[in-house]
């Protein structure tokens, strides 16, 4: 048997905040919270149930900020808009443009609220 891939985690200055944020970009809840921790872990809304099951995210409190292009990132795609469309949204919630060198492409790179890059793809995928 091999591994199952269930959770991303990120480092951050405001685990509540970021958490926050990728709710709204994923359509995500709060699964768990630590206040005293500085710990956040978002999911799907409902329970796992049967078939695949997208990962979870998770927000750590770390005292040092970003410094670096990410060497991993997030790949999102709209669902029920095009991409321009989902662009704004994003931009909307706190995200922001970033160029990264990737030059003249069909995804958009864009930056959540702490830095961490992230691409909206152009293909909408059910």
């Amino acid at each position: 048997m091999a591994s199952k891939f269930t959770e991303l985690a990120f480092d951050c200055a405001d685990p509540h905040a970021l958490a926050r944020f990728w709710c709204a970009v994923l359509d995500y809840e709060v699964k768990a919270e630590e206040q005293e921790e500085g710990f956040v872990a978002i999911g799907p809304p409902g329970d796992a149930g049967a078939g695949p099951v997208p990962p979870m995210l998770t927000f750590a409190l770390v005292p040092e900020g970003k410094t670096v292009k990410d060497r991993v990132h997030v790949d999102v795609n709209p669902t029920d808009r095009e991409q321009g469309e989902e662009v704004r949204r994003l931009l909307d919630l706190g995200a922001r443009h970033v160029d990264v060198g990737q030059g003249d492409q069909s995804w958009v790179v864009l930056a959540d609220p702490e830095g961490n890059e992230f691409c909206v793809l152009s293909t909408r995928r059910p």
